[in-house]
């Protein structure tokens, strides 16, 4: 059985490992909702959350901030009134880890 990205816990990653190449992003975007690849140097993935004002959206970045610790691993954010806009990607690397992807799966969790 192959293993849900909530299952799974970001591994420390300091560098020394490929990025993951793009059929491997392509594949791993399918299991995450409404991310997208922000291609560029370096690749991102990035999604937007919208929220009826801004004391929701602070609520949510705050969960989001907890879980980020207990990952281990930060996204970039950008916020705006009612708007969250979050990027991922592995600084350590300069691209994208499967790290990226399991915390877009866990903050996906988030808003249910």
């Amino acid at each position: 059985m192959v293993e849900n990205l909530t299952e799974k816990q970001c591994v420390p990653c300091e560098g020394g490992v490929p990025p993951l190449e793009s059929d491997e992003v392509e594949e791993l975007l399918t299991e995450v909702r409404g991310w997208e690849l922000l291609e560029g140097s370096p690749p991102k993935i990035e999604k937007e959350f919208k929220f009826d004002d801004f004391e929701l959206a602070m609520e949510f970045v705050n969960e989001l901030a907890e879980l980020a610790e207990e990952e281990g691993h930060h996204p970039d954010i950008d916020i705006s009134y009612n708007v969250v806009t979050l990027q991922l990607y592995t600084h350590a690397i300069d691209g994208l880890h499967e790290n990226d992807f399991i915390l877009a799966a866990k903050v996906d969790d988030l808003v249910k």
